[in-house]
């Protein structure tokens, strides 16, 4: 799991390999990643967009913004939390995703939310000894 705190808003990933939908043969790789946003701040706040910064093994670096997670813009008031799912394809068998999220507080101040940097990878293969 990685783990990162910003303004007191504390963001958790934690990241897998989804085999059933990935398709080594044809150079797709697809991972999901769980996300929990935990409110420990003393006010109440909105998840309003999103920011992923997405690089595969071979440093191609894809850029992806919108609003809300997963169709929500979440309120989170003091100790709430928000859990979502979501997947990102790759066509190397690895890679790293690092992001921020802009929230909505107490007086309409904006601020960011660092997302913590993750990487993608492939879970080890079981060797097997002859």
């Amino acid at each position: 799991m990685y783990k990162a705190v910003t303004h007191g808003i504390e963001i958790t990933v934690e990241p897998f390999y989804i085999e059933e939908q990935s398709d080594p043969d044809e150079n797709r790789y697809v991972f999901g990643y769980r996300v929990t946003i935990v409110n420990n701040s003393n006010g109440t706040v909105q998840l309003r967009s999103r920011y992923w910064q997405i690089t595969d093994a071979n440093g191609r670096v894809e850029e992806v913004r919108g609003e809300g997670v997963v169709g929500e813009q979440p309120i989170l008031e003091p100790g709430d939390s928000f859990q979502y799912t979501s997947g990102c394809p790759l066509k190397t068998p690895s890679g790293v995703m690092v992001g921020r999220y802009q929230m909505l507080g107490m007086g309409n101040d904006i601020f960011e939310v660092d997302i913590p940097a993750f990487s993608l990878d492939l879970p080890e293969q079981r060797r097997t000894l002859n």
